[in-house]
């Protein structure tokens, strides 16, 4: 005999939510938990985001939180997404695709009822609109207990909705760009600190995209330093395989220098303050190229312009010095990407 609505009710309902931080996904988790379902957020960790926001929203609705790493994995979609790019390089759809199919492995293996998102329909034209909300759940692979709680009344009930694990007429029908309905919930929810919209993931940065559009441009077997190379400095494409890394203040010298591995070329001009530079390990580097950088060093450094500086240049153990004149400006900026 089927269970009635309120048998099924008997028990706690607990559900799986993605939470970036965003109010979105914190509005989310408070619709749920309106309803008397624990919630259990997750958030993901890459080299393109990370997890601070979710940490700092968790505690702030006071729910726990898991953390999955899957930055090799998310590396290599990235590389070659099935679904494309959206305005940058950020490959939503298989992005969402892959959380919620982690998020729906971790259900299963631990009992939960169904998996749920802060989405909402029409908020982002090319990842959001219906036919991508659809085609994010199918691809998860548990495409029939994926809740959008906040345009649950807009779009196909779901299994939990279906067998009254949650309460479809007390879910929401928010639609479109307008952040008026979520400021509005977020008031009745007593929620006031809350991070602006947009700005958790570098993928949607269009500045960050064009230096990874070069990086794989060029063929380059990309790793995480990579990835973390292109978040600092100034960088400079000086042939197909070589390339430029500068950085512009102290701290990022620093950071430059605790990402440098052995076969790079560390470049740093001899007395005057400037920038550490780096050529990563690459076939194909010519002595031209390394003077070219050198000259580059010396052009964003405090040398004397039009005069002659000294860099230092050193490979694993081995170095020496090269004096030359600086690039000038107009020149350096046609190099940078």
């Amino acid at each position: 005999m089927a269970q009635s609505q309120s048998q099924k009710r008997q028990r706690e309902v607990q559900a799986l939510g993605l939470l970036s931080g965003g109010l979105d996904s914190t509005l989310a988790v408070c619709v749920l938990r309106e309803q008397g379902v624990e919630v259990l957020g997750l958030s993901f960790r890459s080299c393109f985001f990370e997890t601070s926001k979710a940490e700092a929203a968790a505690s702030r609705v006071g729910i726990p939180l898991r953390t999955i790493d899957f930055t090799e994995e998310h590396l290599r979609l990235v590389r070659n997404p099935p679904h494309g790019y959206g305005k940058c390089m950020n490959p939503c759809i298989d992005c969402h695709a892959l959380m919620l199919r982690h998020a729906g492995q971790l259900m299963q293996a631990e009992g939960y009822d169904f998996i749920f998102t802060g989405e909402v329909l029409g908020e982002r034209p090319m990842s959001q609109n219906r036919e991508a909300l659809r085609v994010v759940a199918e691809e998860s692979g548990y495409p029939d207990v994926v809740l959008r709680p906040l345009s649950a009344q807009l779009l196909p009930p779901t299994k939990p909705e279906r067998e009254g694990l949650v309460d479809r007429s007390r879910l929401l029908a928010i639609r479109g760009r307008s952040r008026k309905p979520q400021m509005e919930l977020a008031g009745k929810f007593g929620l006031t600190d809350y991070p602006t919209p947009a700005g958790g993931c570098r993928l949607t940065d269009p500045n960050f995209s064009r230096r990874l559009k070069d990086l794989f441009d060029h063929g380059r077997v990309t790793t995480v330093r990579d990835i973390e190379l292109l978040k600092i400095g100034r960088h400079f494409r000086l042939s197909p395989t070589v390339k430029v890394v500068m950085g512009r203040d102290e701290q990022e010298n620093h950071r430059l220098l605790s990402l440098r591995e052995s076969g790079d070329t560390h470049l740093v001009v001899v007395g005057p303050p400037g920038p550490d530079t780096l050529i990563p390990a690459c076939q194909g580097l010519r002595e031209e190229n390394v003077q070219l950088a050198a000259r580059l060093t010396v052009s964003y450094s405090d040398a004397p312009k039009n005069e002659p500086a000294s860099a230092r240049i050193t490979t694993g153990e081995e170095g020496y010095e090269f004096t030359a004149l600086g690039v000038p400006r107009e020149e350096a900026q046609k190099l940078l990407i």
